[in-house]
């Protein structure tokens, strides 16, 4: 489950940074139609996930819920 965290938090991050690049440059409807729910499902995945893992304090779930990089935060806390 660690491990899948770890790729979840990853994607979340990655395409928020495609998210708003793509906000600041051309804005394509496109990329946003395809980044945005991949963007959605990372987050919901990284909330799971952090709280499905065990061991984890209750400060480091919460920090879950902070959009886009909520799950990198859960990996700072996570021992």
């Amino acid at each position: 489950m660690h491990r899948l965290l770890r790729i979840a938090a990853a994607v979340e991050a990655f395409s928020l940074l495609v998210l708003l690049a793509n906000l600041a440059t051309v804005h394509l409807p496109a990329i946003a139609s395809l980044t945005g729910p991949l963007h959605g499902c990372a987050y919901l995945f990284v909330i799971i996930a952090a709280f499905r893992l065990p061991g984890l304090s209750r400060p480091t779930r919460l920090s879950s819920l902070v959009p886009g990089v909520g799950g990198l935060l859960v990996l700072l806390g996570t021992p």
